[in-house]
């Protein structure tokens, strides 16, 4: 367990709307935008929020999507080496369609079963990683993004809502143990390979 404490930095919430990506036009809802006040946790996630397809976001296992800030900084890098982005261009929050910009717990702290309390009672239960796609690819501005974040391990995980609350930026998030048998890395690295496998 990490012994930095964990906090909300950025709750993010966004409309399905249609894009252009790899020639045709795609609904989806990946390009998340930081909300100043506090957002209701329904079980199907934050109010406000939608999701273009529930097998890959939404629904009870995978209301919510958090992600670690730590991993920002690369990237940051990776978007400037991919030449989409300047060398000081910050990766705001969002950005990885992620519902909670989190710091302080990264995925080789989180198990499948771990809750995060928040103060406002609300309870959310780690599900499983996120699997990027070719939304991911265009969200991040280059085909290789997804490659990336299979490479690295920096994927986050979604979240069930155990019991509903809201959720703010700057809430801290009291992390209570599940049954620790599955590490979040484990079920992503078993997941990339089955997947590859399938290609």
């Amino acid at each position: 367990m990490s012994a930095t404490p964990t906090r909300i930095l950025s709750v993010n919430t966004a409309s399905v709307r249609l894009v252009d990506i790899q020639g045709r036009r795609v609904a989806t809802a990946i390009h998340k935008q930081p909300q100043p006040q506090a957002v209701e946790i329904g079980p199907l996630g934050l109010q406000g929020d939608e999701q273009a397809d529930p097998s890959v976001h939404g629904g009870l296992a995978k209301a919510v999507y958090a992600y670690p800030s730590e991993h920002l900084a690369f990237w940051r890098t990776v978007r400037a080496q991919a030449r989409v982005a300047g060398w000081d261009a910050e990766v705001p929050p969002g950005l990885m369609g992620e519902n909670l910009t989190l710091s302080g717990l990264t995925e080789r702290h989180v198990w499948i079963g771990d809750e995060l309390h928040l103060p406002s009672g609300a309870v959310l239960v780690v599900t499983e990683p996120r699997q990027p796609c070719f939304k991911f690819n265009a969200a991040m501005g280059f085909a290789q993004a997804s490659k990336m974040m299979v490479q690295s391990g920096y994927c986050g995980w979604y979240l069930g809502v155990r019991h509903p609350g809201a959720v703010r930026a700057g809430d801290e998030v009291r992390v209570v143990p599940g049954p620790r048998e599955l590490a979040l890395p484990d079920l992503f690295r078993a997941k990339m390979s089955r997947r590859r496998q399938d290609d």
